[in-house]
């Protein structure tokens, strides 16, 4: 797919390195995470030129895939897919994506002073992403330099802005099973978010009773595909295991690129079985109901990545409130399911 886009043509003075081996240098490259250095020894390929074919065809990768295998939905159906996905695997209704993000550590530009500059005092770009039940980045978001404030990256996003503008075909509010009240589809985030009319976030420690508690635990199970997502991205791209010493630009390529081939592979049945084997990520327990955790988490956290601290307000509209009041007394009552009790 990617080689039109690879192809150079062989010089009187040269020939040209082949799509193929122009491909594999990228691709080891980034299942590995070795260094420029490394792989121009194992390929007999200069620093500089692969310096250059890894951001060639990284931009190639994404170019090619992102119109079937990173597309966020934009049909009332393709929404209502997602949520039926939640639904039957997580008993979550009426959810459209997990939510979260990571700072992404890059090496600043000369004379970027802290523009870059994140609160652990690393330079970084933020990755932002939506994920669905399966695992697969719905919308990717990256780029915004890491000083901009935590809370502030959300609100800065395409999706953020189309989502509190209507502008993403989303179905209309409906009744959760059994109830009345109409409540609009929802994204599923941690603190690190505000609550919102789209956007549930967990009760805040000093407000949960049995109800409140319950719905952070049934949240908690939805979320866990952003955590898984993002495990599995850096447990098999490990280019994300360490600081990338690379611009913020050219991260950004390659991150783009990686969260592309991770839905391919995700999609293929033979791709998926071997990128991820059923035990490396968290998974439903049949008898108990409870969650099985996944190999990926037994890793200690990838350097480069680094999570988003808390700012998300506890100050929210009224609307945003009775949603999440209406998905906390439907999980205590018409959505109860018999094992929530033993481990909330």
């Amino acid at each position: 797919m990617v080689t039109p886009l690879i192809k150079r043509e062989d010089t009187v003075m040269r020939e040209a390195i082949s799509p193929a081996e122009r491909l594999a240098v990228t691709l080891r490259y980034l299942a590995t995470g070795e260094t420029f250095s490394s792989l121009s020894y194992s390929f007999r390929i200069s620093r500089q030129a692969i310096s250059e074919i890894v951001l060639e065809v990284c931009k190639a990768i994404y170019t090619v895939l992102k119109g079937n295998f990173l597309k966020i939905p934009s049909t009332e159906e393709e929404w209502h897919t997602i949520a039926k996905r939640f639904e039957d695997v997580w008993q979550f209704p009426k959810c459209i994506g997990a939510l979260d993000g990571k700072h992404v550590v890059v090496q600043s530009p000369d004379n970027s002073g802290s523009y870059y500059h994140n609160y652990k005092g690393t330079d970084s770009i933020v990755l932002m992403a939506l994920v669905d039940a399966d695992l697969q980045f719905v919308y990717v978001d990256v780029g915004t330099n890491g000083r901009v404030s935590d809370g502030g990256v959300w609100n800065k996003t395409t999706l953020c802005q189309a989502l509190m503008g209507n502008k993403l075909h989303i179905p209309p509010p409906s009744p959760l099973p059994g109830r009345i009240k109409p409540v609009p589809f929802v994204v599923v985030a941690d603190a690190a978010f505000s609550l919102k009319n789209h956007l549930m976030k967990p009760y805040p420690e000093n407000q949960l009773n049995s109800e409140s508690r319950v719905f952070n635990y049934r949240l908690s199970r939805a979320r866990r595909c952003i955590e898984n997502a993002f495990g599995v991205l850096a447990n098999r791209m490990r280019v994300f295991r360490a600081p990338i010493a690379l611009s913020p630009k050219k991260v950004e390529h390659i991150v783009l690129a990686s969260t592309a081939l991770h839905n391919f592979l995700r999609r293929q049945k033979t791709g998926r079985a071997l990128y991820t084997p059923v035990t490396l990520t968290d998974r439903k327990d049949l008898g108990t109901g409870d969650v099985l955790l996944g190999e990926w988490r037994a890793e200690p956290a990838p350097s480069s990545m680094v999570q988003l601290r808390a700012t998300g307000s506890n100050n929210y509209a009224t609307n945003a409130k009775a949603v999440r009041e209406e998905f906390r007394d439907y999980f205590s009552t018409n959505g109860a399911v018999s094992w929530q009790q033993m481990f909330h």
